[in-house]
């Protein structure tokens, strides 16, 4: 947000924060939502790049069409093992998969 937009927010009375704030998220809690959401943008990205359909993609991970796309939209009830079994299974090796982690977005403080 631009600094004039934010100083004329906080003159009207608004408080301006970062989504972690608003939710009260603890540092550790951020991050590890940041981390399920860099694995969920790279398993579409890398489904999409091996020209595969989520059921197709389900069936080499041993899943279904539906956990697959939870997945992708970073579910809660999807557990960081089967993202990062899901990665590996279309042949991503463990750089490709260090560098999907190092490029999730990082909070910046309001």
């Amino acid at each position: 947000m631009k600094g004039t937009k934010k100083a004329r927010l906080e003159a009207a009375g608004w408080t301006v924060g970062t989504a972690d704030q608003l939710l009260g998220l603890s540092k550790q809690v951020s991050e590890y939502v940041e981390l399920k959401l860099a694995l969920a943008e790279g398993i579409r990205l890398r489904r999409r790049l091996r020209h595969l359909t989520q059921s197709q993609l389900a069936r080499l991970v041993g899943s279904s069409q539906s956990r697959i796309a939870k997945m992708e939209a970073a579910d809660p009830t999807v557990a960081l093992d089967l993202m990062v079994r899901c990665l590996l299974a279309t042949g991503m090796g463990l750089r490709e998969l260090a560098q999907v982690i190092q490029r999730r977005p990082r909070s910046s403080a309001a």
